[in-house]
């Protein structure tokens, strides 16, 4: 892959507000990722830049209609970044939606230690960000949020802890991260690895129906290639606080493959349903983990789902 630095687009991108001007290297950043689609809409206003939060530099990207109807919030998952969520973002702007998305920290055009974290608390710091930036650019109400695995488990968490803001509409929970696969194992593990060494090689999974897609990650330029100890201690921590969080009266909508082998979903299931009051469900028997970017098939079948329980 070729014809995209991302280090020289991370030194030139701007303050996010409603009159930033993107750097000409955005839109080297979008055509890479094929989720330009100004390039179909020449109405689209599309704006690129960061925003300072807790010590980070937080990169984020709106999509904004004419006349859109609402906003779509979106969290990405765990050494995912914004420019791998064309799907969503389409199947957003289709409903008329505007779109707000960010990097989280270590990820994509944000800075930090590659793919790790302090604490969990920093995600919802960065979430509230994102409420204030979608605040300050006005966009459209309400604002929905969508998040896939560790961004799911963000968005989960602002709905059990935090007072959610008035604005807000749906919450969608794509293959959301409570537990990990084998959590037992991998915290042993931990453990056992924690005082010698900082991180592990990456592995990585056909997460996937999509081969392109799993490829793809594989070269992505902007993908870490380790497993931080800092951030599998902060999942952990987490995971205790989460656990203890008091039921709450929201419905999340919730989309799960059930042939998920990166989280522990029957686990994670369970644990949403004695939490939120009626979510609602939608199981995939085919879907893996990687529900925004799997195969045509499995995402019309969950699109076509958001659609009817958004209308």
């Amino acid at each position: 892959m070729t014809g995209f630095n991302p280090q020289a687009l991370k030194t030139v991108l701007p303050t996010l507000d409603v009159k930033s001007v993107d750097p000409d290297l955005a839109g080297t950043w979008r055509r890479f990722y094929n989720i330009d689609f100004a390039l179909r809409d020449t109405d689209l206003d599309c704006r690129l830049g960061v925003v300072d939060v807790v010590g980070y530099r937080i990169a984020m990207h709106v999509y904004r209609p004419p006349q859109a109807l609402a906003t779509l919030l979106v969290l990405h998952g765990y050494y995912d970044h914004m420019g791998l969520y064309g799907h969503v973002y389409d199947w957003a702007l289709q409903q008329n939606f505007a779109v707000l998305s960010c990097d989280l920290p270590g990820h994509g055009l944000s800075s930090g230690a590659p793919a790790s974290i302090n604490s969990f608390q920093e995600y919802q710091q960065v979430l509230q960000a994102l409420l204030a930036k979608a605040e300050q650019l006005r966009l459209p109400k309400p604002w929905h949020i969508l998040g896939q695995s560790t961004g799911a488990a963000i968005a989960l968490d602002y709905l059990l802890t935090q007072k959610p803001v008035t604005q807000l509409g749906e919450t969608i929970l794509l293959a959301p991260l409570v537990r990990p696969r084998a959590w037992q194992q991998s915290k042993l593990l931990y453990q056992m690895v924690k005082p010698f060494r900082s991180s592990v090689p990456r592995r990585y999974t056909d997460n996937s129906h999509d081969a392109a897609f799993v490829d793809f990650v594989r070269h992505d330029p902007l993908q870490a290639k380790i497993l931080p100890t800092l951030w599998v201690g902060a999942l952990a921590q987490w995971i205790t606080y989460i656990e203890q969080a008091k039921r709450s009266s929201h419905s999340p909508i919730i989309v799960q493959g059930e042939a998920d082998m990166t989280v522990d979903w029957q686990h994670n299931l369970n644990f949403l349903d004695d939490k939120f009051n009626h979510a609602r469900l939608l199981l995939l028997p085919e879907a893996r983990h990687h529900l925004a970017n799997e195969e045509l098939v499995q995402r019309e079948q969950y699109f076509s789902f958001l659609r009817e329980q958004l209308s």
